[in-house]
C-alpha cells in the first residue's frame, strides 16, 4: 500500500512579491516539501467536480490531500456575505474583504498543509479574484500589489468553457444565475442572461491576459467530466511522479 504522504525535498517556497519574501516577513524562514495545485473556472466549469475527483485519485496513489477555495476562512467569510449585501460598498472595499480571506486561509491552512508534504487543491486561487477585480473597473496593477505576499501555485490550470455553454450548466446546476456571477452589479444589460454572457465574456478575456503573466494552462472544459478529468489528471500525475 503507498504511503499516506509521499517524501519530497523541503524547499524554499516562491511569492509573487518582488521582496524576497513577499508581504510575509515572518515566513522569511519558511521551508516546504508539499505542491499547490490551483483549478481555476467559471461558475458550473466544474472545477469543484474536478477537485474532487483528483483528491480521490490522488490519495489512491498515497497523496495527503488539502482542499481551500475561495471564501471559505472562518475569519472573514460572514464578513463577506454581508458585504456584498450590501450595495454601497466600494469595489475597492469588497476586494479587500476577499484578499482578508484569502490571506487567513493562505496562513492557516494552505501554509501549514503544505509544511506537512500535503498536494493542497485549490479550488480557485488570487487569479479569479484579480480576474473580477478589472472587470469590475479596479486597476490590474493595484490588485497585483494587493496579492504580492501569494505563494506561487506549482501548477495553474484554468478549465475555460464556452459562455453559452456555461450558461446551461448553470441552469442545469441552480435553476438560477447568481448575481455578482452574471455581473447584475455592473449594471450590464437589464436582461440577466445577456448580462451572464457579457460578463462571463469578459472574464474570460482577462483570463487571457493572465495566463501570459501568471503562466496558467487553459484546459478544454467543452467536453465531458470525464474528459476534462483525463486532461487535467494526466499533466498533474506526470508532474508529481517527477518530483516524488
Amino acid at each position: 500500500m503507498a504511503d499516506l504522504v509521499r517524501a519530497v525535498k523541503t524547499r524554499k517556497p516562491k511569492w509573487y512579491g518582488t521582496k524576497k519574501i513577499g508581504g510575509l516577513p515572518y515566513l522569511k524562514d519558511l521551508e516546504i516539501s508539499g505542491r499547490l495545485i490551483v483549478v481555476e473556472g467559471p461558475d458550473a466549469s466544474g472545477r469543484s467536480t474536478q477537485i474532487e475527483m483528483l483528491t480521490t485519485k490522488l490519495e489512491a496513489d498515497g497523496y495527503a490531500v488539502l482542499n481551500t477555495g475561495l471564501n471559505r476562512s472562518e475569519l472573514i467569510g460572514q464578513g463577506i456575505l454581508e458585504a456584498k449585501r450590501n450595495i454601497s460598498l466600494g469595489k475597492r472595499t469588497l476586494a479587500l474583504f476577499y484578499a482578508a480571506d484569502f490571506a487567513d486561509q493562505l496562513e492557516q491552512k494552505i501554509i501549514p498543509a503544505l509544511q506537512a508534504g500535503y498536494v493542497v487543491l485549490a479550488d480557485r486561487y488570487i487569479y479569479t479574484l484579480m480576474a473580477r477585480n478589472t472587470v469590475r473597473g479596479v486597476k490590474r496593477k493595484w490588485s497585483s500589489n494587493l496579492y504580492n505576499f501569494a505563494l506561487i501555485p506549482d501548477m495553474t490550470f484554468y478549465i475555460d468553457v464556452d459562455p453559452y455553454a456555461l450558461v446551461h450548466r448553470v441552469f442545469a446546476k441552480k435553476q438560477s444565475l447568481d448575481h455578482y456571477e452574471s455581473g447584475a452589479d455592473l449594471g450590464i444589460s437589464e436582461d440577466m442572461f445577456e448580462s451572464f454572457i457579457i460578463y462571463q465574456q469578459k472574464l474570460a478575456k482577462e483570463f487571457l491576459v493572465l495566463k501570459k503573466k501568471y503562466n496558467l494552462t487553459f484546459i478544454n472544459g467543452n467536453d465531458s467530466i470525464e474528459q476534462t478529468h483525463v486532461r487535467l489528471e494526466k499533466q498533474i500525475s506526470k508532474y508529481l511522479s517527477k518530483i516524488s
